[in-house]
């Protein structure tokens, strides 16, 4: 289903009856409404980065919901895509935290070939009506996908920016990891905490210390 080893992890979970039930739910959504990512983008973030190579995950709230912008990875919008004002507040704490001007593309492929998983806990939406897949299930997977991440005996950073993503902190309790949170980088709230946190090199130093290879933050100018 996915193509690397979390097809052998979430084996129980994709040949479970609650889940065929569940993708079967998620099939009518996008046979009646036009949703979003596309329908072969929506596991991208588990495709982009396996769970061996998973260092630090960014955990989002449900995809962009605008037209042509959300391919299955959170926060990230694909190339040729206007910058949305949260990434645009990411990639300004990016350069104030590392000195890294990524300005032209907001396509974050990149990092997940890096180790980051890009993860929203609900991997779908219906167009231009954020949070309408909120209570479809998404996240009895998500929250289970990452229950499996603090299991690993690794050293992992789990990035959580704002009080959505914050609320998963409970289910990450193995001591091993490192946890950074702040406000989330919206335009509403970016002055309120997220500005100034540094979650970038806080990443790298932990990283570092754990001797684990550093994100490489910078996107390629063609790519």
């Amino acid at each position: 289903m996915i193509g690397n080893d979390w097809d052998i992890v979430l084996s129980t979970v994709w040949n479970s009856p609650n889940f065929k039930k569940f993708m079967n739910n998620v099939k009518e959504e996008y046979k009646n409404y036009t949703c979003f990512p596309k329908w072969d983008d929506i596991f991208n973030a588990l495709k982009n980065t396996s769970y061996k190579d998973t260092k630090v995950v960014i955990i989002g709230q449900d995809p962009y919901h605008g037209e042509g912008q959300a391919h299955g990875l959170s926060f990230s919008v694909k190339k040729g895509v206007k910058l949305p004002p949260s990434l645009q507040n990411i990639f300004k704490e990016l350069y104030d935290d590392l000195g890294i001007k990524n300005e032209e593309c907001g396509d974050l492929t990149p990092w997940t070939h890096e180790g980051v998983l890009l993860l929203n806990s609900v991997l779908t939406v219906r167009k231009d009506l954020p949070a309408s897949h909120k209570n479809l299930g998404w996240q009895l997977l998500t929250d289970h996908i990452i229950k499996l991440l603090n299991l690993k005996k690794e050293p992992i950073v789990f990035i959580l920016w704002g009080s959505f993503a914050r609320s998963k902190k409970a289910l990450i309790t193995n001591p091993k990891h490192l946890v950074i949170e702040s406000t989330h980088p919206s335009p509403f709230s970016a002055r309120n905490g997220f500005f100034g946190s540094k979650p970038f090199s806080k990443t790298n130093n932990f990283l570092k210390q754990n001797k684990i290879k550093e994100v490489n933050f910078t996107l390629p100018k063609n790519y």
